[in-house]
């Protein structure tokens, strides 16, 4: 990519970048949310053309003008986003628009038959026929995945490949990244773990603010140097200090269960504690969280709340509690994307911004710019739809959200997934902020290092029960793992 500049609404998102990728190796693409990795990315794959500037290919000049031609030059993209259609099968999601036919009809044989082939890579056990929205998030990325390498592509790009997968399935898509350097397979790795990158990254390049910083050899260089580089400055300690003044008990759960997603759970929260859920995939953690909230059927036990038990029936009446929850996915429950940032920040607190039934704009824009300074999001106009904003601003409107309708008891489900080293920083040191006014604060997380470093303590779900319960002065990763395998 030779001085490649792109726009958008009048926004440089790249501004003269440079990059190169050399056969067989894995080069690291870094930067804050909002530098311009995905933008690159997709020039490359064909999503968006360069307003100036040109892509070389195999000594040649070349124009992506689509992704299919992108695809034909050997290039594919495991998107951050999934990409699946919910309602077709893993076989049909994997081999769409290139299904195997035989005498004019699609052969669903073969299909399934060279999908099991492609699921063992990784070692999924998963039924072809079963249908993609029965999947776990963690199993549909893994499915994604598996879609860009049918294609055996000559360069593969990887945007956040392990965001929502386990240390096991994480493991072995290295051991596969390494199979593939081997074959000669060029990789473009996106990843804010930087811990992951020196497995198997043989050079880097930072961007930031759509410029390029950067490119040199990944060894000799430590984690707080890179993310130094990524975010311009100085970063502080990641993680602040854990509270360590506690109220009385705000939340008390007594023997909840939710057939078939977990069974007999208890636990108990104080005001001004952070809580942390571990677990692997399937475990239960989501679910757990979803019905406290109301969104999901409770077939047992009991839910106290300030001391009075109560009926969470539905997430209306979980806000009117004083609830929130930050879900696991922003895109898809999180967020309505095409909704401005306004509008999705005020949304479960339209009574307090409306009068006889009409929103005042006044009273919606006064409380949108208290949050968009108090909180830091990059924004341009708080009337733009909330898609436009980078994956960390995404979820700092998600936050702001609930802030505005001024929770008490907040669930946060992987707070911090796809988000840069930079913003990973402020929204901890946010949620130590919302622990430290007395609001109880539950944080479900893959990532063990963020458990560790936030909370008091971590309780850990194995098939829908606890296994234990961790102190953080006695919590470690090994402690953790053990007991999310049922150790």
């Amino acid at each position: 990519m030779k001085t490649v500049t792109k726009s958008f609404f009048g926004v440089k998102a790249l501004d003269q970048v440079n990059f190169n990728l050399q056969k067989g190796e894995v080069h690291a693409l870094l930067g804050e949310n909002g530098a311009g990795k995905s933008t690159l990315m997709k020039m490359i794959a064909g999503i968006h053309e360069p307003d100036e500037g040109e892509m070389i290919l195999r000594g040649q000049p070349v124009r992506m003008t689509s992704p299919s031609v992108s695809q034909q030059h050997g290039i594919s993209i495991i998107h951050q986003e999934l990409n699946l259609n919910p309602y077709m099968s893993v076989a049909e999601n994997i081999f769409i628009g290139r299904e195997p036919h035989r005498l004019g009809f699609v052969d669903f044989a073969k299909m399934e038959s060279e999908s099991v082939k492609l699921l063992e890579q990784l070692g999924l056990e998963i039924s072809p026929k079963a249908k993609v929205s029965t999947l776990s998030i963690g199993e549909q990325q893994i499915i994604e995945i598996i879609k860009a390498l049918s294609l055996q592509a000559e360069i593969l790009i990887m945007d956040e490949p392990t965001a929502v997968l386990t240390e096991r399935e994480s493991e072995k898509l290295f051991a596969l990244i390494h199979q593939l350097k081997r074959q000669g397979v060029a990789i473009i790795y996106i990843s804010h773990r930087l811990n992951e990158l020196k497995l198997f990254c043989d050079r880097m390049t930072v961007l930031r603010d759509g410029k390029h910083v950067i490119t040199r050899e990944f060894g000799g260089i430590t984690e707080r140097e890179i993310a130094n580089l990524m975010v311009g400055r100085e970063l502080k300690d990641l993680y602040p200090a854990k509270p360590s003044r506690f109220g009385p008990e705000m939340l008390r759960v007594e023997g909840l269960t939710s057939e078939p997603h977990f069974r007999e759970i208890s636990f108990q929260l104080r005001k001004g504690e952070i809580l942390g859920f571990a677990g692997l995939i399937g475990a239960g953690r989501t679910e757990l969280a979803s019905a406290i909230f109301g969104g999901k059927p409770v077939h047992a036990g009991k839910v106290y709340y300030q001391g009075q038990e109560v009926k969470v029936t539905s997430p209306i009446r979980a806000v009117r509690y004083g609830f929130g929850f930050a879900t696991e996915d922003r895109k898809q429950t999180g967020l309505l994307l095409e909704m401005s940032v306004a509008h999705n920040m005020t949304l479960p607190s339209l009574n307090k911004i409306s009068r006889f039934g009409f929103i005042r704009r006044k009273a919606e824009q006064e409380v949108v710019r208290e949050k968009i300074g108090e909180l830091g999001i990059k924004v341009n106009q708080m009337e733009h739809p909330v898609k436009h904003l980078s994956g960390g601003n995404q979820q700092k409107v998600v936050l702001a959200k609930w802030l505005v309708a001024e929770t008490e008891l907040f669930f946060l489900d992987e707070p911090t997934r796809g988000i840069d080293v930079g913003a990973k920083s402020e929204i901890y040191s946010l949620i130590s902020k919302l622990a430290q006014q007395g609001k109880g604060v539950i944080v479900i997380s893959s990532e063990l290092p963020e458990l560790l470093g936030m909370c008091n303590r971590i309780i850990v779900l194995h098939q829908g029960r606890v296994t234990g319960e961790l102190h953080h002065s006695e919590a470690s990763e090994h402690a953790i793992m053990a007991l999310a395998a049922g150790v």
